[in-house]
């Protein structure tokens, strides 16, 4: 079963690859966001000093990815997630899955780091890091560790069909993912920034190629693949995940949030 989109970034800067959107990621169309006035811009801030200047993008230069928007200096891709702590064993089902799927759609690349998107990737000005930052810590700060059961293989592909991924959804844990959404939620609408999907796919995404190959993952290979999750020695185990911790990209800048 392939789930219809998956909120994706496609700019090295933007991902850990997919760090990413990453993916993190989602179905379904974005919930609208409460209409707001937009906070002033004040000018000639630190690390935005030639405001809306385009710079020209390479897709050569990210395995030919293709941004979902425009670079512009003083424009950080930000995006809020749960990083997943992979273990060896995990690693090896990954190996597994890829090398199978590989039989199907050759130019599939195993990701390089794991998480599970609690927001899309926006786009943020510099000088409104900081405060974004502040208010998500403040809307996070009551939530406890909690366990979720990654174990659906399902196909996605993003927004704009230019990548198709290979993922496991979550079965169980949903309510939990959802109360931190609503929370980034609230955070994203004070700056009037697009929030997450709605009915989202929560899911950890595997492997990757680029153009929207999903009709040759689906079906036969699907069921393969879901087959090796299912007969993967203690995978009941493995693949069942204890958050501890958010954490927030913005270009270069990492911040975590600690759950209780």
């Amino acid at each position: 079963m392939r789930a219809a989109l998956v909120g994706y970034s496609s700019s090295e800067e933007e991902e850990e690859e997919e760090g990413g959107r990453q993916g993190g990621g989602a179905q379904g169309p974005p919930r609208a966001s409460v209409t707001r006035p937009r906070l002033p811009v004040p000018a000639g801030l630190p690390g935005d000093p030639e405001p809306e200047e385009a710079v020209r993008d390479d897709s050569s230069r990210h395995g030919g990815r293709v941004r979902d928007f425009p670079h512009e200096r003083g424009s950080w891709a930000t995006h809020v997630y749960l990083p997943y702590r992979v273990q060896e064993e995990f690693l090896e089902l990954v190996d597994l899955l890829v090398s199978r799927a590989r039989t199907y759609v050759s130019s599939l690349a195993a990701m390089e780091e794991f998480h599970l998107s609690l927001s899309q990737c926006v786009v943020l000005r510099y000088h409104w890091i900081d405060p974004f930052v502040r208010s998500l810590k403040e809307r996070l700060a009551s939530f406890n560790r909690f366990f979720c059961m990654a174990d659906q293989v399902k196909v996605y592909t993003n927004q704009n069909k230019t990548r198709t991924f290979i993922g496991l959804e979550v079965s169980t844990g949903h309510f939990q993912l959802l109360e931190l959404v609503s929370e980034v939620d609230r955070v994203l609408e004070e700056f009037d920034l697009p929030t997450f999907y709605k009915d989202p796919s929560f899911h950890i995404s595997l492997a990757w190629c680029i153009g929207d190959l999903s009709g040759r993952l689906e079906g036969q290979c699907l069921q393969e693949l879901q087959d090796i999750v299912d007969r993967f020695e203690d995978s009941a185990l493995l693949l069942r995940v204890q958050w501890e911790q958010i954490r927030c990209k913005s270009g270069n800048k990492y911040f975590s949030f600690p759950l209780r």
